[in-house]
């Protein structure tokens, strides 16, 4: 019994296991946020590090043959690649760079807004101290002892990389007309049938006979008509395409 107490005292003084990232916006509502952890992160940095030594490959092969021109060039380029490539990607493409938007991904500011200029440039530049003593050493251990996995750079600059939300994708159900059901029904009633017409592709003919004749039953609906009346009833829920 004491022992319960205490693992159930603990269990209350503990901080929950979660990273959730609650935002409240100015008109009050709360945004929850998906903080990005380290290994989708180094993944996302893997892949635009991949697409900066290609671009960087492909421009010193052109300037090559430029000779003295061409080397000076490069150590421009050298420069504008490596330091501004993430600035604009995150400025001009919501927070997200090609290995960000492939991982699904984006940085924001704390507040959830987008990323501005200065902060973007401050959390890129700040990168070399994350790179420290190599390898992304003390960005990594940031990022692991930080609860939002914030880098150095993030901390300096007030940013979060978080995990870009999905929109909602509409049901799809099969076409039919619209119909109304012949009495008024519960939200049960309603989840059941849009739920059989969504699932109908990925059934075998005889089981979509045998589940709409059941829910045909209270419709008082025919048995031979059952799945072209559901899916009636289900595309009338949904509202016009």
């Amino acid at each position: 019994m004491l022992e319960t107490t205490a693992l159930q005292r603990k269990a209350t003084l503990s901080p929950p296991l979660d990273t959730r990232y609650q935002v409240e916006t100015p008109e009050g509502i709360d945004l929850p946020l998906r903080p990005a952890g380290l290994m989708v992160r180094a993944l996302a940095f893997s892949i635009d590090l991949g697409l900066r030594g290609l671009i960087l490959g492909l421009l010193f092969i052109v300037l090559a043959f430029l000779g003295k021109l061409g080397a000076g060039l490069g150590s421009i380029l050298l420069f504008a690649v490596s330091w501004w490539y993430m600035v604009l990607f995150e400025v001009l493409n919501q927070g997200r760079s090609p290995g960000k938007q492939w991982m699904g991904l984006r940085v924001v500011q704390d507040d959830g807004t987008p990323i501005g200029w200065s902060a973007s440039l401050l959390r890129n530049l700040l990168r070399f101290v994350d790179l420290l003593p190599f390898g992304y050493f003390l960005g990594a251990i940031s990022c692991l002892q930080h609860p939002s996995f914030k880098r150095l750079g993030d901390l300096a600059a007030g940013t979060l990389v978080i995990y870009r939300e999905q929109p909602l994708t509409r049901p799809q159900v099969p076409d039919a007309e619209p119909r109304r059901p012949a009495f008024a029904m519960t939200l049960t009633e309603q989840r059941a049938i849009l739920g059989f017409a969504e699932r109908q592709g990925e059934l075998s003919e005889a089981r979509v006979n045998e589940l709409a004749s059941i829910l045909a039953q209270p419709l008082n609906v025919p048995a031979p008509r059952a799945v072209a009346e559901l899916n009636g009833i289900a595309r009338g829920l949904l509202g016009p395409a």
